[in-house]
């Protein structure tokens, strides 16, 4: 092999250099493509993710909103439809209660619409006048009838108390009278007995004074 010369070393060696140095360049670029792909990757996946977060959250926000805007649209509603309800009612209860009272004017002048009608009416008033005029009879004389019993049974019962009395009055009468003569003749016998006795004993005192006296004379 042939000596080189110092020119034809330079050369190869620059050539070395040159290869080296894009070889480098080359590894380098290659690195760099590759940082930056996978940096690149890197913040496509974490811009999805963000993304798919940023979308999720605008979603659960716009169905919460939507949810509360439901609610209070309802809530509303029913406000409305309460105060709808109530406003209609203050205007159906008298317009109801006028077309009743004017329904129970209409059947109560409609038998009397007809000389018919009307005749028959009154013949059924008229019956049931009688009905009731023999009715309040009935009841009249059964209360009569309840009066008189009562009276009767409470002048007995007056009555027999008064016998009773009467009869207990004249056997008290009796049984005093009774008593009382009992302790006039009693009263009477000791009387008489007294007397008895003060005359026997007047006699008896006679006596012996009668015979002081004529023992002393003698």
């Amino acid at each position: 092999m042939a000596e080189q010369t110092p020119t034809q070393r330079k050369a190869t060696a620059k050539k070395a250099a040159a290869t080296r140095k894009r070889n480098a360049a080359s590894s380098s670029a290659k690195n760099t493509k590759a940082a930056a792909k996978g940096t690149a990757t890197t913040a496509r996946r974490n811009t999805r993710n963000t993304s798919r977060s940023t979308s999720s959250a605008a979603k659960r926000t716009a169905t919460s909103a939507q949810r509360t805007a439901s609610t209070g649209a309802d809530a509303g509603v029913l406000r409305v439809e309460a105060l709808a309800t109530s406003a209609e009612r203050a205007v159906l209860i008298p317009v109801g209660a006028a077309l009743i009272a004017r329904d129970n004017v209409v059947e109560a002048v409609k038998p009397y619409t007809s000389r018919t009608t009307a005749e028959r009416e009154l013949n059924k008033l008229q019956r049931q006048v009688t009905t009731d005029l023999k009715k309040f009879e009935r009841r009249g004389n059964t209360a009569r009838n309840r009066v008189r019993r009562e009276v009767k049974r409470t002048r007995t019962q007056v009555e027999r108390e008064l016998r009773q009395r009467r009869n207990q009055a004249t056997r008290l009468v009796k049984r005093n009278r009774r008593e009382a003569e009992r302790q006039v003749k009693s009263v009477r016998r000791d009387v008489e007995h007294q007397v008895k006795a003060t005359q026997s004993s007047v006699e008896t005192q006679i006596g012996k004074v009668s015979d002081q006296v004529a023992t002393t004379l003698t």
